[in-house]
Order: structure tokens, then C-alpha cells, then sequence
């Protein structure tokens, strides 16, 4: 029997109760990697509850990288925290490919636009008249943020990504890459290693702080930082092959930035939007003082609001907030507001759960166009999906949506040394017409 307690009286669902414990019994080396666990059913007997509680449980910890189970054998431990393998870090030099939209294309199918359901329209214009009659701060507002917002995305965060928060531990960003801005200068001199093929904003801002950066490779097992200083990672949906970081790479990713006394930024950007099991939890849970948190409204709303979030351990927490305060940084205060009120209403929760549908009945059409064609990067989640084929039959297709008036990411644009191509393929912010036009011009280029 596993050392676990549910306790029925809380508001946490037993399968996220027994999936926590079990997890942190892994954590914290009680459970070792091959070690068999309890059937679901006769760990259902021994909890007094129904095994739909602990298969959902079990279903949760596999998907997260957890568990394995085995046809005819049973499920076990598949991650502890002695397991690594090194990757070799390579140097990337300044990228300088452009991003601006080609003459005549139209519609974006791009990673970064989610889906708007019109449905929701009232109740974001309500949110903007209430910031119109609100009474502004008359000085500098507080440089953490709105004192009321900052409790309702602790209570957000505790309740979506198991991260039990205190308001004054939450700092308001004007997005991922200003949170990132606020951090960066507040480490130690050295490079920062950053995912290759991985998120471009942030490459090219450590590169613009004068840092170095040193190309983390995507689909590895970080075993050894070197001399970096922090780790830069998307863990829960990896930006842009949609993979999740299995959990003995979490836990070796923490040992290697413990060795090199060096934080991991973790940038939690879209991990709402899972369709098969429970959003992964944060990796920040795993280690609070090694951690620093980064989230976005930028998926969930929308990205011109330009409205984030930073938690980083106490040292780092403070510097941060002497500097802010300093040089008076902070977000735009109507958009705290507006966002308060999102919250507040329940809408925010309501756009999720829209979007999340939208996404789950988009990516099977995609997949069933592309994988004829195509190898699929990572599993079906999020707003886009990422295809491997070669450079040439990538940029053939790209050049047929551009004709058609779509455009369309090559993979190779994200990455740096991987040499990985292919195409990323946005859904989140165009129609379902759009979107078959779309993939009939991309299918029709690789079937030629």
C-alpha cells in the first residue's frame, strides 16, 4: 500500500490529491525508478474510494512522465531524481531573420494567437467600462502590481497549477519577455542557456542584456548547465515541438542547475490547454528556491494586453522589486484593472474552457492533413502543432499558403544549432474556413 492520505473534506479532487502524493513520494526518492505500484484497482480498495479516482491519478502521472505502465505487468516509477544525461550546450551567435508579414497574406496561422470566442464579447467590454469609471492611482502605482490582482492570481495559480502562493510573492509583468527583462540583470555574470529550437523572444533578449547564449538541445536530458547561470525552459509544452518534459528530465534539469548554482526560468505560456489529462503541474512546485516562474495572459486573453507574471525565490524576488521600484517599472495600470475584472467575473475560466474545446476539435483536422506527409514534433496540445519534414517540401508548403494568404512558421526559424525542420502550424486565431484553406494549400504544395 502507498504511504498516501485523501482527505475528502477538500476542495482538491481526489485524483489530483493522489496524483500530488504519489508524485512527491517520487520526489522525494520514497518511490524509485522501477518500483511497482499498487494495481488501480486494489489501491482503490485500500483508499476506500472508486478506481476511476485512482486511474485518473495513474492516467495523469503517465502522461507527466511519471509512470510507466506495461501490458500484462502493471505500472511503475519511471523517473527519480538520480537519473541524468548530459548534453552537450553549444553556442549560438545573434539570430537575424525577420518577422514581418509578407505582402498579401492575410491570416496568421502563428503560435502565439489564441482563439477569441465572440460569444465572450460582453463581458470584456463590461470589463473596460468598470476601468473607465475606477479611480486611478493618483502617484507610481505599486511595483508588484494591483494588491487585488495579485490575490486573485494567487488564488488562480493555486487552484490551475499547484503553486500555493502569497500575493507579495507574485510581481505583475507587462508580459514573458518584460519579466524576463526584470531578471536578467539581477543574475550573476555568465551566459544563460535557452531551448534550441526554442522560443525566439527569449534567445533574442538575453542577447540584447549582453548575454551569451548557449543552446539547450530541446529533446535532451540536461545533465550538465556548464557555466551557465540560468536555464531557460517550457516544460509543460515545450515552444515550439509541443513536447512535455518528462519528469526525470525535470528532476535532472533541477540537479544540474543545483551543481551550477544557476536558476531555471521556467515560461508557463499555454499549459491550460491540454486535451487528454489534467494541465501538468508547474515545475516550479518541484523547487521554489531554484525555480523562477514566468506565466502570461497573452494565450488566455489576448496578447496585446500585454499582462504577466513573475515569481522568482526571495533573493531574487527582492532585487527585482528594488530596481522596479527604482526606476518606477511596472504594468500598465488600466490592463491590471480590466484583467481584475476578467477574473473576478469568471471569464477568464470561461475563455479558457471555449478555447481549450476549439483546440481540441482543431488539432485532430490538422493532424489528419499533415500526417500523410509529415512526422508529428509532440502531442496533440495547445494552439499549434509542429510538423518535421525536410527544409525543402517545409518551405514548398509555406510558399503555397503565403500564395493562398496565410502565413506560416518554418520550424527552422526557431532554432539555432538543432538543424530540426518542418513547419509550425498555428489554429488558434483564424476561422475553421480559414483554417481548411489553409492546410488544403499546404497539403496540395506536398502532395505535388
Amino acid at each position: 500500500m502507498l504511504p498516501v492520505t485523501l482527505d475528502r473534506t477538500s476542495s482538491e479532487p481526489l485524483p489530483a490529491q493522489l496524483a500530488g502524493q504519489v508524485r512527491a513520494l517520487v520526489v522525494a526518492g520514497t518511490l524509485g525508478t522501477g518500483d511497482r505500484l499498487p494495481s488501480s484497482r486494489a489501491l482503490a480498495a485500500d483508499l476506500g474510494v472508486s478506481r476511476a479516482v485512482t486511474e485518473q491519478a495513474y492516467d495523469q502521472l503517465t502522461a507527466e512522465g511519471w509512470l510507466e505502465a506495461r501490458r500484462g505487468s502493471g505500472t511503475y516509477v519511471t523517473a527519480t531524481r538520480t537519473t541524468t544525461t548530459a548534453a552537450a550546450p553549444q553556442v549560438t551567435s545573434r539570430p537575424t531573420r525577420s518577422t514581418s508579414r509578407p505582402t498579401g497574406v492575410t491570416f496568421g496561422l502563428d503560435t502565439g494567437t489564441p482563439f477569441f470566442d465572440p460569444r465572450l464579447e460582453p463581458g470584456w467590454r463590461r470589463a473596460w467600462r468598470e476601468v473607465s469609471v475606477a479611480t486611478p492611482p493618483r502617484g507610481y502605482d505599486d511595483p508588484r502590481g494591483l494588491l487585488e490582482l495579485r490575490e486573485a492570481l494567487a488564488a488562480r495559480l493555486g487552484r490551475t497549477r499547484g503553486l500555493d502562493l502569497h500575493p507579495d510573492e507574485i510581481i505583475v509583468t507587462a508580459g514573458t519577455t518584460d519579466g524576463l527583462r526584470a531578471l536578467l540583470p539581477e543574475l550573476r555574470p555568465g551566459p544563460v542557456a535557452v531551448e534550441d529550437p526554442g522560443y525566439r523572444a527569449a534567445a533574442e533578449t538575453v542577447l540584447t542584456y549582453g548575454r551569451e547564449v548557449i543552446d539547450l538541445p530541446a529533446v535532451e536530458t540536461v545533465g550538465d548547465l556548464g557555466d551557465a547561470v540560468a536555464a531557460y525552459v517550457t516544460p509543460a509544452h515545450q515552444h515550439p515541438l509541443g513536447r512535455v518534459m518528462p519528469a526525470a528530465d525535470r528532476l535532472a534539469l533541477l540537479e544540474a542547475a543545483r551543481r551550477a548554482d544557476a536558476v531555471v526560468i521556467e515560461d508557463d505560456y499555454d499549459s491550460e490547454f491540454r486535451y487528454d489529462v489534467a494541465p501538468v503541474p508547474a515545475l516550479a512546485r518541484l523547487d521554489r528556491g531554484r525555480v523562477v516562474y514566468l506565466g502570461t495572459a497573452a494565450k488566455s486573453v489576448v496578447p496585446t494586453l500585454r499582462l504577466g507574471w513573475l515569481v522568482a525565490p526571495p533573493d531574487l524576488h527582492e532585487l527585482i522589486l528594488r530596481r522596479r521600484t527604482i526606476t518606477h517599472a511596472g504594468a500598465a495600470w488600466p490592463s491590471q484593472r480590466a484583467l481584475l475584472t476578467l477574473l473576478r467575473d469568471g471569464w477568464l475560466d470561461r475563455a479558457v474552457r471555449s478555447a481549450r474545446r476549439v483546440y481540441a476539435e482543431r488539432a485532430p483536422r490538422v493532424a489528419e492533413a499533415m500526417s500523410p506527409y509529415a512526422t508529428l514534433a509532440g502531442p496533440l496540445a495547445g494552439m499549434y502543432s509542429t510538423w518535421l519534414l525536410p527544409e525543402a517540401d517545409a518551405r514548398r508548403a509555406r510558399d503555397a499558403a503565403r500564395a493562398a494568404g496565410f502565413e506560416i512558421n518554418l520550424l527552422s526559424t526557431y532554432a539555432r544549432t538543432s538543424g530540426l525542420t518542418g513547419l509550425v502550424i498555428g489554429f488558434g486565431g483564424v476561422t475553421d474556413a480559414e483554417l481548411d484553406r489553409a492546410l488544403a494549400a499546404l497539403t496540395g504544395a506536398l502532395a505535388r
